[in-house]
């Protein structure tokens, strides 16, 4: 895990020194410090700037978890999963991953935005700081979180020396030639120093000298300061800031402006031109509107790991929200944009299977945060609960894919509870794709009891209304859980049927080609390695072809431990390192450890006891975020008892437990860091306590001895020898 993921600064932070020494020393006296004040102060920034002077005081560095645009308050613990960059599979209630996360470690948690989840936000706070005396929290929002020990530091507007500095900073960065001081003194006076007052106003001066400037602030200011008699003078400067600057857009940019305050997070150009043209704004003006709201700094841009997108200030897109309800075209523009949004799951799930799989992941981690306000606006009338299920299936490849399984079963167990207006034949292929994921994400959490009641529904159903699709993918996944819980024999029954369903009707993708690698584990494990090899070596050549990585990486999983177990330690190790380099980038915990648990038992083979027993201890903790280790397969479990046992011989039980309490220490990127690394050459470096133990037999799948579960090609299952 990165020490930090706080984001970089785009431009100078000005001023703030005192205010960044006092609040830093109250980091250092208090366990959680909120900074609170008017939107618009500058609290994100100078919490962000804080965070990041005092990353050094962390053993475990400092996370930023952002809630502004969160909605659901059920999402605020996943959100914090997220923020610690956690990936779990279990069915453990997020907040218990975090505590069991957070126990040990020394870490900085900055939350910002998290006024309109406050309850919810500060219970979880709550818990997490008794249970996990290493954690200190820096928040930042509109009100005190009102925790114990919380202490308050209100964010007042910035002094006259720093108000200047930053409107005349702003200003050259803008372009705009410098003006009277004491023009600009004044206009910092008139906006009291608010700094995204002063942002805005800057964005103005290319257009207007200082002296205009100030005249139509004025006027502005004598319009509208009775206005609002209910709010407290600093929210009556900014919204009329903000009030002024709308009143400068052109009648376009005002209309872009409401629209746009429909996203949440960052949003694309497309997303902008679908969304918001129309009614007044014809598609070929969006580019150039949104350029003038990006001028004005209404707008902002931002780099990401999906390419550049926008985004609009909470103060700023809050004012544009008001405005779009008084033209009494919300319900419209919401729906606009959730339809935008299903449509890109839609093109994110065909793109999947293809070259294009990575910049899928990127992308659909960038939009979730609209993903999520596509679910929730699903979900309100019973209308529109079919696309709530739809939408929900339709993002497998986020849950099972990215490792989201929490999240993922969060919206799926609520669209397919979810009452539905009409449930015609046309919605019934949604509700049964919204049951088959479900039992997918179920079978991985390591939940067989929710598995099979939402699979054998979808499965009837199917039958029922004449679904083969449907009925093919329930069968497909009720022969996954058959080979998690070792019956073999079924599992090649029920995946095999399914497979021949899926060639049938045509039916080619990620699942269909993970079904052929199940089959193989299956074939594995009952010693037909022969079988197993050809089915995956198909697959391969079929992601090979369309460019498919993520079910590659299970396939050069099987391929590994076939080669293994055939005597070939040097190919395993080259087809497990790429294995683990895929899955880490999908952040897909189940191929990552199984991987790992197979490069352990290739380490010993290859003579690095030590090395081994690292690795086997690093993926235990990953286990745990998993499910059960191994799925409590007695056959997952063949090669890490193989190889406990050889490390244990080779280096004795005392040195087995030292190394491995060394690996169980690492974090996630450091266990993969240690695995990619390898030591081929470990055999003969003359370490003490090492050496090279028997491989497995060459030529074919070793023969099953009496202590061995029937049919297991590496040995008997169990826990860690030593």
């Amino acid at each position: 895990m990165r020490r930090s993921n706080l984001p970089a600064e785009l431009n100078r932070f000005v001023g703030r020194a005192a205010e960044q020494d006092q609040l830093a020393e109250l980091v250092g006296e208090f366990r959680v410090v909120t900074v609170v004040g008017v939107g618009g102060v500058g609290k994100t920034r100078l919490v962000l700037r804080v965070a990041a002077a005092l990353q050094k005081r962390y053993a475990d560095g400092v996370r930023l978890a952002e809630l502004a645009a969160l909605r659901d308050p059920g999402l605020v613990a996943h959100a914090l999963v997220e923020a610690l960059g956690l990936t779990d599979h279990t069915v453990r209630a997020p907040h218990e991953v975090l505590q069991e996360h957070l126990a040990e470690r020394r870490l900085l948690l900055v939350v910002d935005g998290f006024e309109h989840l406050v309850e919810e936000c500060a219970g979880l706070l709550r818990e997490l700081l008794l249970g996990c005396p290493g954690l200190a929290v820096l928040a930042s929002g509109r009100r005190p979180l009102r925790v114990d020990g919380e202490a308050v530091f209100t964010l007042a507007p910035m002094e006259d020396a720093d108000a200047m500095e930053l409107l005349a900073g702003r200003a050259t960065e803008a372009g705009a030639d410098g003006g009277d001081p004491g023009t600009l003194r004044e206009v910092c006076r008139r906006l009291d120093g608010i700094p995204l007052a002063l942002e805005l106003a800057a964005a103005r001066l290319p257009l207007l000298t200082p002296v205009q400037l100030l005249r139509r602030l004025e006027d502005r200011f004598r319009l509208l300061d009775g206005g609002r008699r209910g709010a407290l003078p600093r929210h009556r400067t900014l919204r009329t800031a903000i009030g002024w600057s709308h009143e400068l857009c052109t009648p376009e940019e005002r209309l872009l402006w409401a629209r746009l305050s429909v996203f949440a997070g960052p949003f694309d150009l497309e997303a902008v031109e679908y969304v918001c043209a129309g009614d007044g704004l014809p598609a070929d003006r969006v580019l150039d509107v949104l350029g003038g709201l990006l001028a004005q700094s209404l707008v902002s841009r931002e780099e990401t790991a999906a390419g550049p997108r926008f985004r609009m200030l909470d103060t700023v897109g809050a004012y544009g929200a008001e405005w779009l309800e008084a033209l009494g075209d919300t319900g419209r523009m919401r729906r606009r944009h959730r339809d935008w949004y299903t449509g890109f799951a839609t093109w994110c799930e065909l793109e999947w299977f293809s070259p294009r799989q990575a910049e899928v992941a990127a992308a659909t981690d960038v939009a979730l945060p609209n993903l999520r306000a596509a679910l929730e606006l699903c979900l309100e009338s019973p209308e529109d609960a079919s696309l709530a299920r739809h939408l929900a299936g339709t993002l497998w490849f986020c849950w099972v894919g990215c490792g989201r399984l929490s999240e993922g079963r969060h919206w799926l167990e609520q669209a397919v509870a979810a009452p539905v207006e009409d449930p015609a034949a046309l919605h019934e292929e949604a509700h049964l794709k919204g049951l088959w994921v479900l039992g997918y994400v179920a079978i991985l959490q390591g939940d067989p009891t929710a598995a099979v009641a939402a699979l054998h529904e979808c499965r009837e159903r199917a039958r029922a209304t004449g679904n083969a699709r449907a009925a093919a993918y329930a069968t497909h996944r009720m022969g996954c859980m058959a080979l998690l819980s070792d019956d073999l024999p079924r599992a090649e029954e029920l995946i095999g049927r399914a497979l021949d369903a899926y060639r049938e009707i045509g039916e080619l993708n990620s699942n269909v080609l993970m079904g052929q690698v199940e089959l193989a584990m299956a074939r594995a494990f009952r010693g037909d390695l022969e079988g197993a090899v050809a089915l995956c070596a198909e697959v391969r050549e079929v992601c090979e072809e369309r460019g498919e990585r993520w079910t590659r990486a299970y396939a050069l999983f099987v391929l590994a431990f076939a080669a293994l177990t055939d005597g070939d330690p040097v190919s395993a190790r080259e087809l497990l390192t790429e294995c683990v380099t895929i899955n880490h980038t999908f952040h897909d915990l189940v191929g990552l450890v199984l991987a790992i648990e197979l490069l352990a038992l290739v380490t010993v083979v290859e003579g690095d006891a030590e090395e081994a027993a690292v690795l086997q201890g690093a993926a235990m903790p990953v286990w745990r975020s998993v499910g059960l280790p191994l799925f409590g397969s007695a056959h997952f479990n063949g090669s890490r008892a193989l190889c406990a046992r050889q490390a244990g011989e080779a280096l004795g039980g005392e040195a087995y437990r030292h190394w491995y309490g060394e690996g169980e220490r690492l974090s996630v990127d450091a266990a993969v860091e240690r695995a990619l690394a390898g030591r081929p050459d470990a055999a003969c470096d003359g370490r003490a306590g090492t050496r090279a133990p028997r491989p497995f037999r060459t030529g074919r799948a070793p023969v099953p001895e009496a202590r061995k579960p029937a049919g297991s090609p590496t040995g008997k299952g169990g826990e860690a020898a030593g």
